[in-house]
């Protein structure tokens, strides 16, 4: 896949979009935490806007090493077991970042969260970052629901990924995604056919 075009710079828009990846140690937010959060800005046409923060939240030892198989291994090969059991950023620190970001690029409560599978990210979001949630659309633009649809009723498979389990990495190939949704399935529809489907 080629790589996210960046737009030029933009005034605040409620057609803006906030894009964030998380890498957590589970998927229970009861008894999970975030180590990992990106966060990026594009427009209604899924160019970038603003790249935003990037931050890997400090996690005790006993907290990593209790992660299950999976997130152990991968969050071991990746580099973010290490690079979280040494950080000095709190989960506090991190909301800030985010929250004055989104502030810059975004009005409150008019722009929808996007992501893959965001779902999940959102209830993580609700729990240990509830100042930046409430900044956010009631709204989700999830990609994982375009990707359904498209290979059942176009047979469309995604397009090949690198699936690094790093935010920063993983939310760029979310929107590289998109964009090739946008191109492949997306056409633009001639001026009477919109009239003829808003009858």
């Amino acid at each position: 896949m080629s790589a996210s075009t960046t737009a030029p710079k933009s005034p605040i828009s409620d057609s803006n979009i906030i894009w964030i990846d998380m890498e957590m140690t589970g998927l229970d937010p009861a008894k999970d935490s975030i180590m990992e959060v990106a966060c990026l800005i594009t427009n209604k046409d899924l160019e970038i806007v603003a790249e935003g923060p990037n931050l890997t939240i400090h996690q005790p030892l006993e907290k990593l090493n209790a992660m299950n198989e999976w997130c152990l291994e991968h969050h071991t090969k990746s580099g973010l077991f290490k690079a979280s059991l040494e950080s000095k950023i709190s989960l506090e620190q991190a909301e800030d970042e985010l929250l004055k970001f989104v502030q810059r690029h975004t009005p409150r409560g008019k722009c929808p969260l996007a992501g893959n599978s965001v779902y999940m990210d959102k209830y993580f979001l609700l729990k240990y970052m509830p100042r930046f949630c409430g900044h956010l659309h009631y709204r989700i633009l999830d990609v994982s629901s375009v990707k359904i649809l498209a290979k059942n009723w176009y047979n469309l498979d995604p397009p090949n990924k690198i699936f690094a389990h790093r935010a920063l990495d993983d939310i760029k190939e979310s929107i590289q995604e998109l964009t090739y949704y946008q191109t492949s399935i997306f056409k633009p529809l001639e001026s009477t056919s919109v009239k003829s489907l808003q009858k």
